[in-house]
């Protein structure tokens, strides 16, 4: 029958011994488990000699030297990144299309394709670098100051503010955003809002995403007039979701030759169920991006993190509901009053600092913390925000530095990389 275990402290041991008047111990052992607990304040290393003497206590023998090396020499190591083995892969999605695809682009731009997590090329070598779509709007709108300044002579032209976004800013792609048909707006008419979409695509020949206004009873009717006028170009239509007809929306999506984002509201299930919607209707996986929502800084932008997470680590293990590239609303980080607001509103706050500053670092950090979390692309406003997250993320990706035949940045020297990016 085995003994009952009992645990003893050196306090036990010591009130034995004097009750019984032993003076010391000659030949005897202690077996077993020995555990010590020190005193001392948090992160305040033991003095060496008390070690030496706990480790000969304890019967520990001190590390030899290997021959003709120093005590405390440091052995090279070779560092060996865990691989892991995913069961599913990211569809790839290609937006535009030129003359030889039937379209006018001069190029175009493919997202998606990921077989392993974010920037993390130990698994599987990341296939595209994340892109990102510069705004612009077919009315003057209201913009935080530091945005304002970069557009303020464009504002009254989309075809120019797509321009300008494109010569001076870079940009891979644009947005044009339809808000002036919303009936509590301007209520424009389809026919104009195709017109607009006509006149974005003869100033700028990169691939466009074209956006409604968000009313659930205009868009559809916008949508699907803004689709036909830009036949065989591969546009990105933004959006479909389960609060609007998003069969018609749909259906002009796939006529006309486009590809259509899957838009729902922080909420994996609903994303699923709008996706397997497209399915029914003959969309084809390669013409489906889907986009969770962005909850930006100052908005929830944990949530926004973990949902875009969960559903690529959901993807990644064989979910092919949710198995596509993902857009982020990035210039949702505007939404947040101490974006743009020049002083907090709360008396006994501390000074925020200079708004036109942390409106650009709000976009930055959404950007760059939903880029990490899986997000493809990015919808952005400002240029240098957008130029910033553009050159940290591929940085991140491997991006070539310095001329065209300058070799790529290995994922393991991020840490010393100084180079410029130099693709636009």
């Amino acid at each position: 029958m085995r003994k009952e275990e009992k645990k003893l402290t050196l306090a036990d041991i010591a009130r034995f011994l004097e009750k019984y008047d032993v003076l010391e111990l000659e030949d005897v052992t202690i077996k077993g488990d020995v555990e010590l607990e020190l005193g001392g304040s948090p992160g305040v290393a033991l003095p060496p000699a008390l070690i030496q003497a706990l480790q000969s206590l304890m019967g520990v023998q001190r590390p030899q030297a290997p021959e003709g090396k120093e005590l405390g020499e440091l052995l090279p190591a070779r560092f060996e990144a865990a691989r892991a083995e995913w069961a599913g892969k990211i569809e790839e999605v290609t937006i535009g299309a030129t003359r030889a695809e039937g379209g006018t682009r001069e190029r175009t731009v493919t997202i998606g394709g990921e077989r392993s997590l974010p920037f993390y090329n130990f698994d599987f070598e990341m296939p595209h670098k994340p892109v990102i779509s510069l705004d612009c709007f077919d009315m003057p709108i209201s913009l935080a100051k530091a945005v304002r300044e970069h557009y303020e002579d464009v504002m009254e032209d989309p075809g120019e503010w797509a321009k300008k976004n494109v010569r001076e800013f870079g940009a891979e792609m644009v947005t044009i955003h339809l808000i002036s048909t919303d009936p509590t707006i301007k209520n424009t008419s389809a026919r104009d809002a195709a017109k607009t979409v006509e006149d974005v695509l003869q100033a700028v020949k990169v691939p466009i995403v074209i956006g409604g206004s968000g009313n659930p009873d205009k868009d559809p009717e916008v949508l699907e007039a803004a689709a036909e006028a830009a036949a065989g170009e591969r546009c990105l239509i933004a959006s479909a979701n389960l609060n609007m007809d998003y069969e018609r929306i749909a259906k002009a999506a796939l006529k006309h030759g486009h590809v259509i984002i899957s838009w729902t509201q922080l909420d994996i299930n609903a994303q699923k169920t709008l996706n397997r919607y497209l399915f029914k209707l003959g969309v084809p996986r390669e013409d489906i991006v889907i986009d969770p929502t962005t909850a930006a800084l100052g908005y929830g932008l944990d949530y926004a993190f973990t949902n875009i997470e969960r559903m690529r680590l959901a993807a990644l293990k064989g979910d092919k509901d949710l198995a596509f590239p993902i857009s982020c609303g990035i210039t949702n980080a505007w939404g947040a009053r101490e974006a743009w607001m020049k002083n907090s509103p709360i008396k006994e706050d501390s000074d925020w600092g200079p708004a036109r500053y942390r409106g650009p670092l709000y976009e930055i950090v959404t950007g760059l913390t939903l880029g990490l979390a899986g997000g493809d692309m990015f919808m952005m406003m400002h240029p240098q925000a957008a130029r910033t997250v553009k050159r940290v993320t591929q940085m991140l990706f491997g991006a070539e530095r310095g001329d065209d035949k300058a070799q790529k940045v290995e994922i393991a020297d991020w840490v010393t990389w100084a180079g410029e990016v130099v693709k636009k």
